[in-house]
C-alpha cells in the first residue's frame, strides 16, 4: 500500500466516526464517565449533611470530634483504547475485519473523548504487548491512532488478554477509562488449556475494573457462529496455524459448530458477569453507534441512581 492510499484509508474512517459522533454521539459519552477522577482537596470538621461515608475515622479518633474528607473532581481524563491485534483480528466475512471493524469503533470512542477535550491513548497487543502511545490530545494524535489500529504490523499471531490489561494496570497510576477491544476466541472455553485461560482473563477483568473504568467490547464475525453449507472446507486458526478439515454439507457437522460456538459465548457471557464488567457484542455485519449510545445513555442512568 502506497502513502497515498494508506493516507485515504484513515481519512475515511476519520470521515465515517465524526460523521456518526456528529449524528449519534453528540452528549452520549465521556459526560457519562466525567467524575469518576478523584483528587484529595482538604480534610475538614463534619457539618450536619455531610455524606457519613466521607468521615476520615482514624483522624475523628485522634481529635476526638467527626472530620471528613473532601474531594474534588478531576473533569479531565484519559482514555485507553486496547485493542487486540492478533492473528484472528485479520478475518472478515464481509466487507471489513474485525481489526477494521474495531479501528471504527475505536476512532468514534476516540474522537467522542477530543470532543469533551480528554486524552486518548493506544494500546495494542497480540499475546505480547505490540505499540502503546502515551495519551494526548488533537486531530494529529488521533489520526496517528487511527493508522495504528489500521495498519501497524504485529510480531506474533497470539492473544494474551491478561497480558495486556496487566500492563496497563502497571503502567497508569490514575484511574482511567479503558475500552478493550478483542473476539476473546482464545480467552473462555475449549478444554483444560483454554479454562486455565479463562482464568486467568477473569482475574484480571476484575482486577483492571477495580482500579480503572473498564468496558470490554466483544468483536465477532457473523461466520464464527454458522457455517454454510458448502462441501469440504479446510479451517485454519488464524493464531495457532492448526487446520481442520470439515464437511460443511452435512448437517450434523454444521449444528455441531454453531452449538459449540454458542457453549463459548455463554461461558463468555456468564464470565464477564461474575468479573462485574460492562460488556458489549457487536457484529461485524451490524452498525454500532446506536448501541454504544443506547450504552452510555444507561451508564447516565445508573450513575444518577
Amino acid at each position: 500500500m502506497t502513502i497515498t492510499e494508506l493516507l485515504e484509508s484513515v481519512r475515511r474512517v476519520e470521515v465515517r466516526t465524526n460523521r456518526l459522533v456528529n449524528d449519534m454521539m453528540v452528549g452520549a459519552y465521556l459526560s457519562h464517565f466525567k467524575g469518576r477522577g478523584m483528587d484529595f482537596e482538604e480534610l475538614r470538621e463534619y457539618i450536619p449533611g455531610d455524606e457519613v461515608r466521607d468521615i476520615d475515622w482514624n483522624v475523628t479518633y485522634r481529635m476526638g470530634r467527626p472530620f471528613v474528607k473532601r474531594y474534588r473532581e478531576e473533569r479531565e481524563l484519559a482514555m485507553v483504547l486496547a485493542l487486540d491485534v492478533s492473528g484472528s483480528s485479520a478475518f472478515g466475512s464481509g466487507n471489513r475485519s474485525k481489526r477494521e471493524f474495531a479501528a471504527e469503533i475505536a476512532g468514534t470512542l476516540a474522537i467522542s473523548a477530543t470532543r469533551s477535550s480528554d486524552k486518548v491513548a493506544l494500546l495494542l497487543f497480540s499475546d505480547q504487548v505490540e505499540l502503546f502511545i502515551p495519551p494526548r490530545k488533537g486531530r494529529r494524535h488521533i489520526l496517528r491512532l487511527i493508522r495504528e489500529m489500521l495498519f501497524f504490523e504485529p510480531k506474533r499471531r497470539g492473544t494474551n488478554v491478561p497480558a495486556a490489561l496487566a500492563f496497563l494496570n502497571h503502567l497508569l497510576h490514575r484511574r482511567s477509562i479503558v475500552f478493550l477491544l478483542t473476539d476473546f476466541l482464545h480467552s473462555f472455553g475449549g478444554g483444560s488449556g483454554k479454562d486455565n485461560a479463562g482464568r486467568g482473563t477473569l482475574q484480571e477483568l476484575g482486577l483492571s475494573n477495580a482500579r480503572h473504568d473498564l468496558v470490554c467490547i466483544h468483536l465477532h464475525d457473523p461466520r464464527e457462529s454458522v457455517l454454510p453449507a458448502a462441501g469440504l472446507m479446510t479451517i485454519e486458526d488464524a493464531e495457532t496455524g492448526e487446520l481442520l478439515e470439515m464437511d460443511t454439507n452435512r448437517a450434523s457437522v454444521r449444528e455441531k459448530f454453531a452449538r459449540t460456538n454458542s457453549e463459548r459465548l455463554a461461558e463468555l457471557d456468564r464470565a464477564m458477569r461474575r468479573a462485574g464488567v460492562d460488556t458489549l457484542s457487536f457484529s461485524t455485519g451490524q452498525p454500532f453507534a446506536q448501541t454504544l449510545q443506547s450504552f452510555f445513555e444507561t451508564r447516565r442512568g445508573r450513575r444518577r441512581g
